[in-house]
């Protein structure tokens, strides 16, 4: 699924943060900065974000096994992957996904919030829905992702983040502190990822 901007792009196929066809938020930095305070996050959040940046860097792609798991063990979330002729899962497209899943963990705990950035997070929710879904990669997968799955797979994405928090010693309270913080982070990303599921003047 998802992915963010960094400060220096990384060579990732069909990951372009700042690139003129990436789609212009409608919303502003103002408005993002407001949205932070109905999640309660803070700049504190922002500081655990960054700690578990280092934790999970050599961690990421254990994480993707998780998450993949739990697509593939899922029919009605793995349909997502799956090449709409042959009915088998595209790897292709999959593990095209994943790189600029796996950049996006990384992304997301250095939590640097500009316009670029949340211009990209108006862009992953246009690939996510039908506007723009299999265009990125030219794929042949499900043209739509259902707002429905897109929102509900988010828990699935921090639920199984503890034990990988943990590994590298630090304390309990430090470790609760970078997965609220994750919390926060993905309410209000897959909030942004909403917007183009959304009604004119609704969002």
């Amino acid at each position: 699924m998802p992915q963010a901007a960094a400060e220096e792009k990384p060579n990732i196929a069909g990951y372009n943060p700042g690139d003129p066809e990436v789609a212009k938020s409608p919303i502003n930095m103002k408005e993002w900065n407001e949205l932070k305070l109905s999640a309660f996050f803070s700049d504190e959040d922002i500081i655990y974000l960054r700690l578990s940046h280092d934790v999970l860097a050599d961690q990421v792609d254990e994480l993707l096994k998780v998450w993949r798991g739990i697509v593939l063990m899922n029919p009605h979330l793995r349909e997502y992957y799956k090449d709409t002729k042959t009915h088998e899962v595209d790897t292709a497209y999959a593990a095209a996904v994943g790189k600029r899943f796996a950049q996006w963990v990384l992304d997301t705990a250095k939590a640097d919030y500009t316009q670029t950035w949340l211009d990209y997070q108006y862009e992953v929710g246009l690939r996510h829905h039908r506007t723009k879904k299999n265009k990125t990669d030219n794929a042949h997968t499900t043209g739509h992702i259902r707002a429905r799955d897109l929102i509900a797979f988010s828990a699935a994405i921090v639920a199984p983040m503890r034990p990988f928090l943990a590994k590298k010693g630090h304390s309990p309270e430090e470790v609760n502190r970078m997965q609220e913080a994750w919390w926060k982070s993905m309410i209000l990303q897959v909030t942004l990822w909403s917007q183009p599921y959304m009604k004119e003047g609704d969002f």
